[in-house]
């Protein structure tokens, strides 16, 4: 089921071993920071006024989605400007309602068709992705109109905002707000009036040089650099379906397994960095994504970076490897949820995430099981984490023991997340354990897991 493999993607896909979407997305992105460069040097709002950026914005995103994805890209286009009569038609107090239910209806939709009419055969990485970037978009959007704090927007601001170059591909899902300042040239300023506490905004900040993002580009750049490079030569030396092999699952023994899912999940992380990192790297590169001045400082570009490698490899609670992951999908997750849930706030996000992703049973049994492994976290580090604090040696044993034990919960976790299918998923939680337990444990273990499943597919 391909979508616009172009000849010179197909010959570039033969002589890298990466598949022809994947060189399409690296190409536009490539492509992107090189027109976000001169996005930001020759169309800046010195020598452009905000509609130009915004039509050049939008038709550079237009043009990397039929690139990318053909006529599948007529999916986004449809539910984008489907929402934007909803915001300009509905009432302020139902506009979130009925842009959520669209938005993540039309979503499910194209999810459910790609599992079960197309049986798996359209990847991950097509056209689902932008959807449920543009998802997230269309409903911040909406929720924001009805909490009172944007006035609704024209369409060519509308579809600038879901649409541009910058982040039709991969994201990140940033404020509507923040965008339109950067089209309209406020974000430096403003960034930088909230982040002084000497500046009243008439001392010349207006006069002040902006921030360079040059050496945020590199840098992320060069992390993206380390990201490929160790994609290309211990990500495929780690495969995940190797988890459920028959031959490695009947011969190994336990302590081997769990190594190597351990280490296999490990591996299949950077190649979500690079996508990431990327990603905020052309954001930078345009000039939008200013946080501030750090407390060294210096220019901060991490508005909407969408992860922190640092606080992922080195989570002690799960808590805090959620906080740090996909860090701009959890922002919207809490907006539009966690914070307007009247009860079972934890669990309800959980599902909404696990509905966004996909309906690949996968994301369930991976959501539906961090529901009790966040609540038991939270209860555990209540309840004991206070007994460390008083000498510096327990609390480093104390940290070392959660790192542990948050990456092994990680692996258990995240591990159908990344199989996606329920075979391959009850495979990996039979022998996952210890052979002495199996024995005593495969029946009920089975049972439960039937169980699970049936809820699945009512769910």
């Amino acid at each position: 089921y391909a979508t616009n493999n172009t000849s010179l993607s197909l010959k570039t896909s033969i002589i890298t071993a990466f598949l022809p979407i994947q060189v399409n997305f690296l190409a536009c992105q490539l492509f992107a920071l090189c027109a976000a460069f001169w996005f930001r040097l020759y169309l800046s709002p010195r020598h452009a006024n905000p509609l130009v950026r915004h039509a050049v914005a939008t038709l550079l995103g237009i043009a990397f989605l039929i690139f990318c994805f053909g006529w599948y890209s007529a999916h986004i286009l449809t539910v984008v400007f489907a929402n934007y009569l909803i915001i300009i038609n509905s009432d302020i107090n139902n506009v979130h309602k009925y842009s959520m239910l669209t938005a993540m209806g039309y979503l499910t939709v194209c999810q459910v068709s790609r599992v079960f009419i197309f049986n798996y055969g359209i990847l991950s990485t097509d056209f689902s992705g932008p959807l449920m970037i543009v998802t997230q978009k269309i409903t911040t959007l909406a929720f924001q109109l009805h909490d009172g704090k944007n006035v609704r927007p024209s369409l060519i601001e509308y579809l600038s905002y879901n649409l541009n170059f910058l982040s039709i591909l991969v994201g990140p899902c940033s404020n509507y707000k923040d965008y339109t300042d950067f089209i309209e040239g406020r974000h430096i300023s403003r960034r930088l009036r909230l982040h002084s506490g000497t500046c009243n905004g008439q001392n010349g900040y207006d006069k002040t040089p902006e921030p360079s993002p040059t050496d945020s580009v590199c840098r992320k750049l060069l992390v993206c650099s380390g990201c490929m490079l160790f994609f290309l030569t211990v990500t495929r030396s780690l495969p995940i379906k190797y988890n459920v092999d028959p031959d490695f699952v009947s011969r190994a023994s336990f302590l081997t397994r769990l190594t190597y899912a351990f280490f296999s999940i490990q591996a299949a992380r950077p190649k979500f960095y690079f996508a990431w990192t990327l990603a905020d790297a052309v954001n930078n590169a345009a000039g939008y994504g200013f946080l501030g001045m750090d407390e060294n400082g210096k220019p901060s570009w991490d508005l909407i970076s969408n992860l922190n490698i640092i606080g992922i490899e080195t989570a002690t609670s799960f808590k805090t490897f959620i906080d740090n992951w996909n860090i701009r999908t959890g922002i919207w997750l809490k907006t539009v949820c966690y914070d307007r849930a009247p009860k079972h706030r934890l669990a309800l996000t959980f599902i909404l995430s696990a509905l966004w992703h996909g309906v690949y049973p996968g994301y369930y049994f991976t959501f539906l099981t961090a529901i009790p492994i966040t609540v038991a976290a939270r209860a555990v580090r209540k309840s004991v984490r206070h007994l460390f604090l008083g000498s510096r040696v327990l609390k480093s044993g104390y940290d070392i023991l959660t790192w542990a034990a948050t990456q092994f919960a990680i692996c258990y976790t995240v591990m159908p997340f990344l199989l996606l299918a329920v075979d391959d998923t009850l495979v990996y939680y039979r022998y996952v354990q210890p052979k002495s337990c199996k024995m005593c444990r495969c029946k009920k273990q089975s049972d439960f897991k039937q169980k699970l499943l049936k809820t699945l597919v009512l769910l």
